[in-house]
C-alpha cells in the first residue's frame, strides 16, 4: 500500500519549473546568527541537540562562476534546539584556498569538477594543486566538529561559533594532504571494542591499482585500527557501507585519462568516463583481519550513495542508490541548465552477496527517482525496517528532489510528503526521540528550498507517520544553497 501526503494536488508532469529549482544555486555570502522566530506549527520540546549541515555556500568568486557546485567552498549551517526553540548560525570554513581567493577577489585554484583558473589552458597546464574545499559532510565525534572533503584531511571547527581551528591529523595518523572520506559510518556496537560505538571511515589512493585504507576511531576520537588494501584498477568511490564484520565498496566501471588534466584542458572529474560494457565490482573487505578480501561482479551501473548493509547467515545484504550510467560533467556546460528528463534517475536496489559461493543477485526496491538515504543510526550495519530518502514528486522519470519518502522494507508500505511545486528537498536526517522504543520513533529533519520566498525552511516530520504532515516548518531569513550531508548530535 502506498500513502501520499502532498502540499498540493499536483500532476507529476508539472511538479516543478527549472527556474524555481535554479534559485537554490545562488551563493550565500552573508554569515548569520539569530533565533528562528518564524515557525509554523510547534517545535517538539523533546527535540534537543544540534543539526549540522555542510555544502557549497559559494557558487561564484566575486562574480566568477564555478563550473560545478561540488567545487564550491564549504559552509556549515548549525541549527540548535533547546526547550522548544531553535537557533541558526552559518559560517564558511576558512580553508587556505577560501581565504586566498576572498583576498584576491578571483578564482585561484582548479576544481575537481571542472572549475578552471581564468586564462584558458595556459593558465592551468601542469597545475595539479587542488583546493581543499571542505564542503561535503560535517560530523561531531570524539568531542570535535570536523568538516570533511574526501580528497584531503578534515578541518576542525569550534562546535559553537563554527570558527575554523585548523586541520585535523588524528595525532599524526594522517599525513599532510592524506585523504579521509566524507562518508564515515557510525557502528553503534563494535565487536572488537566490547560493544562500544566506533566510527569507521576510509580513504582512496587511486592509480593503476587502488589502495583502500580503512580507519576505525573510538568514542574519544583516537584511531584504534588502520589497515590498507590494494585492489586492481582505478577506483572512483564516494561512499561505502559496513556490517559488524565487513566494509563493502562498489567499484564503479570507469576509466581515467590524465592527459587532458595535465594539459590544462579538463579537470579531473571531466577525465572520468563510464564504461557501460564493464561490470560493477563489489569489494568486500574484512574489518578485523588483513586477509580474505572478496571481489564480485554485477551488472554495470554507478553508485554514489548506499543506504545500509547487514549480514544474514552467509550473506551480506546491501541497499544502494544505483544509476544506469555516470552523469558526466562536460566542459563549458552549465549545471543550472541540466535537462533532468534526459538523465536516468537514481533508484534504490538491494543486492544479496553470498560469501560462501560468490553468488550475487539483485532486485529493485524503489523505482521512483531518489537520493540521500537516511536510517536510524542505531541500525547501521544491522537488519532494519525503515528508510528515509529524498525523492521526486512524480512516480516516474528523473526530476529534482521535492519530496521525502519513507519506505517500510518489511511491509512495502510507502509514505510520501511533498514540498512541490516550489519546494526542493535536501538530505533527510532521522533523529530518535529520547527513550524511543521503536525504530521509527522520532523525527525526520530536512532543509527545503522555498522558491516562492527565496528562502530555506527546516521541515520537521513525525518519522512514524508522514501522513500527519509537517510537525513544524522553521522559516529562515534567507536561503541556504543546496547542500550535501550533515548529522545531528545530542552532545551539543
Amino acid at each position: 500500500m502506498q500513502t501520499l501526503k502532498t502540499e498540493e494536488n499536483l500532476s507529476p508532469e508539472k511538479s516543478y519549473t527549472r527556474e524555481d529549482w535554479q534559485g537554490g544555486y545562488k551563493s550565500l555570502t552573508q554569515e548569520y546568527d539569530y533565533w528562528i522566530d518564524d515557525v509554523e506549527g510547534q517545535i517538539p520540546p523533546e527535540l534537543q541537540g544540534t543539526l549540522f549541515r555542510n555544502g557549497p555556500g559559494l557558487l561564484d568568486i566575486n562574480g566568477q562562476s564555478i563550473h560545478h557546485p561540488f567545487d564550491g567552498d564549504g559552509m556549515i549551517s548549525r541549527i540548535s534546539f533547546a526547550n522548544g526553540r531553535a537557533h541558526f548560525r552559518n559560517r564558511f570554513i576558512r580553508t587556505e584556498g577560501y581565504l586566498a581567493e576572498q583576498k584576491a577577489g578571483k578564482i585561484l585554484h582548479r576544481g575537481v569538477f571542472g572549475t578552471q583558473k581564468p586564462g584558458g589552458w595556459l593558465a592551468n597546464i601542469f597545475d595539479f594543486k587542488i583546493k581543499n574545499i571542505a564542503n561535503t559532510n560535517v560530523i561531531y565525534w570524539g568531542g570535535k566538529l570536523l568538516a570533511l572533503w574526501e580528497a584531503a584531511e578534515p578541518h576542525q571547527l569550534d562546535p559553537n561559533t563554527l570558527e575554523t581551528l585548523g586541520k585535523e591529523y588524528f595525532n599524526g595518523v594522517l599525513s599532510t594532504g592524506e585523504a579521509f572520506s566524507a562518508h564515515p559510518r557510525f557502528d553503534p556496537s563494535c565487536n572488537q571494542d566490547g560493544g562500544a560505538p566506533c566510527l569507521v571511515n576510509f580513504s582512496i589512493k587511486p592509480g593503476l591499482s587502488t589502495t583502500i585504507t580503512i580507519f576505525e576511531l573510538n568514542p574519544d576520537g583516537k584511531v584504534v585500527r588502520k589497515h590498507a588494501h590494494s585492489v586492481p584498477g582505478f577506483c572512483f568511490i564516494h561512499d561505502f557501507v559496513i556490517t559488524p564484520n565487513y566494509c563493502i565498496f562498489f567499484q564503479n566501471p570507469v576509466t581515467f585519462n590524465p592527459i587532458p588534466l595535465a594539459l590544462g584542458i579538463r579537470a579531473a572529474g571531466e577525465c572520468i568516463k563510464f564504461q557501460p560494457n564493464q561490470p560493477t565490482q563489489i569489494i568486500v573487505i574484512p574489518r578485523h583481519t588483513q586477509t580474505g578480501i572478496k571481489i564480485l561482479e554485477t551488472q554495470a551501473g554507478f553508485v554514489f550513495h548506499h543506504a545500509n548493509a547487514f549480514e544474514v547467515d552467509n550473506e551480506i545484504v546491501i541497499d544502494s542508490i544505483c544509476y544506469e550510467t555516470l552523469p558526466e560533467v562536460e566542459p563549458k556546460s552549465d549545471f543550472r541548465q541540466v535537462n533532468f528528463e534526459a538523465i536516468s534517475p537514481g533508484q534504490l536496489w538491494r543486492f544479496h552477496v553470498n560469501l560462501d559461493n560468490g553468488n550475487l543477485c539483485s532486485q529493485i526496491i524503489e523505482s521512483r527517482c531518489c537520493e540521500f538515504p537516511s536510517i536510524n543510526t542505531e541500525l547501521v550495519g544491522r537488519d532494519y525496517q525503515y528508510l528515509y530518502i529524498g525523492a521526486a514528486h512524480g512516480e516516474t522519470g528523473n526530476a529534482p528532489l521535492q519530496a521525502l519518502l519513507k519506505i517500510d522494507l518489511k511491509s512495502g508500505e510507502r509514505q510520501l510528503w511533498s514540498a512541490a511545486p516550489r519546494g526542493f528537498i535536501g538530505e533527510p536526517i532521522f533523529v530518535p526521540r529520547p527513550d524511543a522504543k521503536k525504530e521509527d520513533d522520532g523525527w525526520v529533519l530536512s532543509l527545503v528550498y522555498d522558491a516562492t520566498h527565496h528562502r530555506s525552511d527546516l521541515v520537521i516530520l513525525d518519522a512514524s507517520d508522514f501522513n500527519k504532515g509537517a510537525v513544524a516548518k522553521l522559516h529562515l531569513k534567507h536561503h541556504i544553497p543546496y547542500g550535501l550531508h550533515g548529522n545531528f548530535t545530542t552532545q551539543i
